[in-house]
């Protein structure tokens, strides 16, 4: 099973891609998919034939930036950096594969042909499997187009104890949703608020605002190492090739997707919150004081807090 790629799973991408299109030039973008791109002005040949200057990651997005045009005609707005900004959203994933490679046919959405990068040249493909095609791409002009894209949450990995708490308890809702929401922590999805609050001892249902102060350090703390500790084990995994499996189910996940297995920790079994297609996978003997969450006593305390939808959850 799918799910869209979380923080650790975009740095990662980030990482394997840097090396092969930053300084690379865009020579073609061929788009096979026909809901992939969602915008028409700049168009696609705005950035064709532009140097790659920087890749950056806003919330699950991925983002290509592109240098300003050596040609001075290219308009009043040269001046003003291009961007590309891809989000994969569950079922798209990256592949790298040789100059000119072809689209695959039924999965296939976009190839991207660059040359003259550090590694030579290549051709980065976008798939995703399924019947329902969410991937998008948006060409945007300016700082300013690119920030309707960021939905505003900070960044979990450098965000201080202080602002870390202050975005938890903005509202009095559950960590689950909390962590997960895109506008108050950025590139958190389903998977790893799993994995943070096990690691953390914390119910997912447990109130914001009843946390004490050293249950908000606990969870600052254990949220950045979770997450550093995913993307240097990720990076160790992928080295110098290219990230080939992407996914929300790992087998060293102590929790998540592991619903009837042993917890690695107490050695009691994991269980599960079911509502709506939504699933969160906790350990009652590590987080819930042995309490089980039984999913019909939480669907009225939820019904206003717990996403409906996987978009929904994953912040799309």
């Amino acid at each position: 099973m799918r799910a869209v790629p979380e923080l650790p799973d975009i740095e990662d991408y980030l990482a394997a891609l840097r090396p092969r299109v930053v300084g690379a030039r865009l020579d073609r973008l061929r788009i096979t998919g026909f809901s992939l791109l969602k915008t028409f002005d700049p168009p696609v040949s705005a950035i064709e034939g532009r140097r790659i200057s920087d890749l950056r990651r806003v919330g699950k997005r991925i983002v290509f930036v592109f240098a300003d045009p050596t040609d001075a005609s290219a308009g009043d707005d040269a001046d003003e950096p291009l961007f590309a900004v891809l989000h994969l959203m569950i079922a798209g994933r990256l592949r790298w594969r040789e100059a000119g490679a072809k689209v695959p046919g039924k999965i296939g959405m976009a190839a991207f042909d660059v040359s003259g990068g550090p590694s030579g040249d290549g051709t980065l493909l976008l798939t995703e499997a399924g019947t329902k095609k969410r991937a998008s791409l948006h060409v945007v002009r300016g700082e300013a187009s690119l920030a309707e894209h960021d939905r505003g949450g900070v960044d979990p990995l450098t965000v201080d104890l202080a602002g870390f708490a202050e975005q938890l308890q903005l509202e009095n809702r559950t960590l689950k949703r909390a962590l997960t929401d895109p506008r108050r922590f950025s590139g958190i999805g389903n998977a790893f608020s799993d994995e943070i609050l096990h690691a953390a001892h914390l119910s997912p249902v447990k109130r914001t605002r009843q946390l004490t102060d050293e249950e908000l350090a606990r969870l600052h703390e254990t949220t950045r190492t979770v997450l550093t500790d995913w993307v240097a084990r990720l990076r160790a995994a992928t080295g110098d090739g290219f990230p080939a499996e992407v996914t929300a189910f790992r087998p060293d996940f102590a929790v998540h997707g592991k619903y009837g297995q042993a917890c690695p920790v107490c050695g009691g079994t994991v269980q599960r919150i079911r509502y709506a297609d939504n699933e969160t996978n906790y350990c009652p003997r590590c987080q819930t004081e042995g309490k089980l969450l039984a999913d019909r006593s939480l669907s009225r305390i939820l019904k206003d807090d717990w996403p409906k939808t996987v978009d929904e959850l994953e912040g799309a």
